[in-house]
């Protein structure tokens, strides 16, 4: 009688772990030994103070980016290094910023509620304000009628810009505090949102502009960037656990994998035209640029950044395959795969 409910307490033991390992993510581990370095790095310092971000190029290769706490707009040729900065209106402190087709500069303003179009021939700026309850825009991201999707963090919303109306339309996460952080748009011109207080993706739905929340199966993951690829599969970067995710929404599976360095915090992202996803760990000073394969699901390589960190978001520019940088310290960085 002894054994039999011995025989009984195994197998519903093992029914039950059956039941976790069907229902729960895949993880692997950490790759072990040193990683090939597949990157040069080109530096600039950048001439004025104030946390360099967001670069972004235009139809001319000339590189943009937000000067957050300078509380300036600024430009660079990378063929004759030349800097140029633009002013923006006292209390903006430029978070992100998009270019368009048309060589519009597109930022948001961070402190004073409004996402500004600066001409870049003259430098004037057009302010669109943000309805009451946003204010603070966040990240920016264009969508195919080149109308601007954003984030809203500390506001708890994501929002779409009408660039010809300036109307806003603004969605609500269903999760309190969850603020909406990186952006991407797929291809079926639908907004996803790594939701950076919580541990869900969202995306929105741009006709009824209802948000639709995903649970990350582990409850302490606080996603931050996010990239999406020819697939449409949704890559995050779990900032404070130090994982790479992959959510597919076709089949609903997550996969997960640990960064191959100790205590990571993946941050700035940037996915390439071969397939390459190329992640700036700030978990530690100077900051560590890794390489992973998604086709191979392996880390391939890992580069130092010489200027230091931290590295908040990165640009992959498809012209010449390349990506670009801010870095907290002063630089402006470009990365150039070796192959």
């Amino acid at each position: 009688m002894r054994i039999h409910s011995k025989l009984l307490s195994l197998t519903f033991q093992s029914i039950i772990c059956t039941i976790f390992y069907l229902s729960a993510p895949i993880y692997t581990a950490a790759q072990e030994g040193g990683l090939p370095n597949k990157l040069t790095l080109r530096e600039w310092k950048v001439p004025w103070q104030g946390l360099p971000r967001d670069p972004y190029v235009d139809n001319k290769q000339r590189v943009w980016f937000c000067g957050q706490a300078g509380n300036y707009i600024a430009r660079f040729t990378p063929t004759a290094e030349q800097f140029k900065q633009f002013e923006v209106p006292e209390g903006t402190h430029p978070h992100n910023l998009i270019v368009s087709k048309q060589g519009q500069v597109w930022y948001a303003g961070n402190r004073n509620a409004h996402i500004g179009r600066l001409d870049p021939e003259t430098g004037k700026i057009h302010q669109y304000p943000m309805p009451k309850g946003v204010n603070d825009p966040h990240t920016l991201v264009f969508n195919r009628q080149d109308n601007i999707w954003f984030t809203a963090q500390q506001s708890n919303r994501i929002g779409l810009l009408d660039v010809h109306s300036g109307q806003v339309k603004i969605a609500t996460p269903q999760t309190a505090n969850s603020r909406p952080y990186g952006i991407k748009v797929d291809s079926q011109n639908r907004p996803w949102v790594a939701l950076f207080g919580t541990n869900k993706l969202a995306w929105v739905d741009p006709k009824t502009m209802v948000v639709n929340e995903i649970s990350i199966p582990r409850p302490n993951a606080r996603p931050r960037r996010l990239e999406i690829d020819p697939s449409n599969n949704i890559w995050y970067v779990d900032y404070p656990e130090g994982y790479l995710g992959r959510y597919t929404p076709s089949t609903k599976d997550f996969k997960e994998w640990k960064l191959p360095t100790e205590n990571p915090r993946p941050y700035g992202t940037a996915l390439d035209n071969r397939g390459r996803l190329w992640i700036a760990d700030t978990g530690k000073i100077p900051n560590i640029i890794f390489a992973f394969d998604i086709k191979t699901e392996k880390f391939i390589s890992q580069t130092p950044v010489p200027s230091g960190g931290n590295i908040r978001h990165m640009y992959f520019d498809n012209k010449d395959g390349s990506f670009w940088f801010g870095v907290d310290s002063g630089f402006l960085d470009q990365g150039i795969p070796k192959d």
